[in-house]
């Protein structure tokens, strides 16, 4: 029992010395400081304002065939709704071009029998015609989908100037969003972002730093101590765990002061669950550093081996459901996918513990597995 405890305070304190060793060395290396602290916030700076899924601003030429009261106040419509900015034609050949060019992202036609469409049949059909580039199928959606709303808008007003309110439908749907009122993407993808960012930065920072080390000969100089190479794994994981807390501070800081994005969990919540995610992440840059023992290669291991699959397979732009089966299953071993799932919880719904304890423990047993695979490939060996 004796030697037990004298070789338990022996190991914490090598620990102990390794983390203070550690802790010098990111304060004496500036590439530390730019890959924890001024790459997140680049980061989430690029992700917050330059990537979007909204289009609030359409470009769209109006071809107005028909001049009569009924065609002039439609196109109206048009012309005052936030979500267009109207080219007016008299001819449909005129905006083609602007079209293929990309200037215009639709063009609505008002055909010359436009005034006959309250002698339709129930008014079932649109007299509208709408023309969009299927070349992007998002915006084509879009222009389609506003049109709509437009002309249907401008229906019920015409009604109810008509005097004939009665003749609209008897039931109505009242359409309600949760957790994401307003529709806005960035409340979603600025939450999602952060599983991106700490999936680099927690992955580039262990993979460069001791494939530096090695490189630099400082590794061999520790491998030729009485240091147990767990020891060494856990006084890596314990500095670099500090710097990328700091990081994900820094981002969640950011995300609810300069982005607006509501925060609706836990502070300490969201504390775990990235304490966890940390695990998969620092534990996959020293893989990568133990296999490579090079800069330039951890650099592309790292991109490879984290940021590609999380920024694809982790549900944060593509959907997984949408996805190919075989690829369905492959994202089920991306650390990435629950840590998506768990921040867009905790931040536009709250703590779902039936979600978050699930996914937490995931991402726990996939932290442990690749930190025992690295502890079993890293031999306390210079060759």
């Amino acid at each position: 029992m004796l030697n037990n405890q004298r070789a338990w305070r022996g190991s914490f304190r090598r620990i102990r010395a390794l983390v203070i060793k550690e802790s010098y060395q990111i304060i004496y290396d500036p590439s530390s400081i730019l890959i924890s602290v001024v790459l997140p916030i680049i980061l989430l700076f690029l992700y917050g304002f330059g990537v979007s899924l909204d289009l609030n601003t359409v470009n769209i030429g109006l071809v107005m065939e028909d001049t009569s009261p009924d065609a002039r106040g439609f196109a109206q419509s048009l012309t005052d709704s936030t979500y267009f900015n109207v080219t007016f034609a008299r001819d449909r050949r005129e905006l083609l071009d602007p079209l293929l060019a990309g200037t215009i992202r639709g063009i609505v036609v008002i055909p010359s029998y436009f005034s006959e469409f309250r002698n339709f049949p129930e008014n079932k059909e649109a007299p509208i015609q709408v023309i969009t580039d299927g070349g992007e199928p998002n915006t084509a959606s879009f222009v389609q989908n506003y049109v709509a709303q437009t002309w249907v808008k401008w229906l019920i007003q015409e009604g109810i100037y008509a005097g004939t309110s009665a003749e609209l439908p008897k039931i109505t749907v009242q359409s309600r969003f949760w957790f994401n009122e307003a529709l806005e993407s960035r409340n979603f993808l600025v939450p999602g972002s952060l599983a991106i960012i700490m999936t680099l930065i927690g992955t580039t920072l262990t993979a460069l730093v001791i494939a530096r080390e090695w490189e630099r000969g400082t590794m061999e100089a520790l491998m030729a101590t009485p240091v147990h190479i767990s020891e060494i794994l856990i006084a890596k994981l314990i500095s670099y765990f500090a710097m990328a807390m700091v990081s994900m501070t820094c981002c969640v800081i950011g995300t609810i002061i300069f982005y607006g994005v509501p925060f609706r969990g836990s502070m300490f919540v969201l504390a775990v669950v990235t304490s966890v995610f940390l695990l998969s992440a620092l534990g996959t840059g020293l893989l990568i550093s133990t296999v490579t023992k090079n800069q330039l290669a951890a650099s592309q291991a790292a991109q490879i081996a984290g940021f590609l699959p999380a920024y694809i397979l982790s549900g944060f732009i593509f959907e997984i459901g949408s996805m190919p089966k075989i690829i369905q299953l492959v994202t089920y071993v991306v650390p990435a996918r629950y840590f998506v799932r768990s921040l867009l919880s905790i931040f536009l719904v709250g703590n779902v513990w039936s979600l978050l304890i699930v996914d937490t423990l995931i991402m726990f047993i996939i932290g442990i597995l690749i930190l025992v695979l690295t502890s079993r490939i890293i031999v306390k060996r210079l060759d």
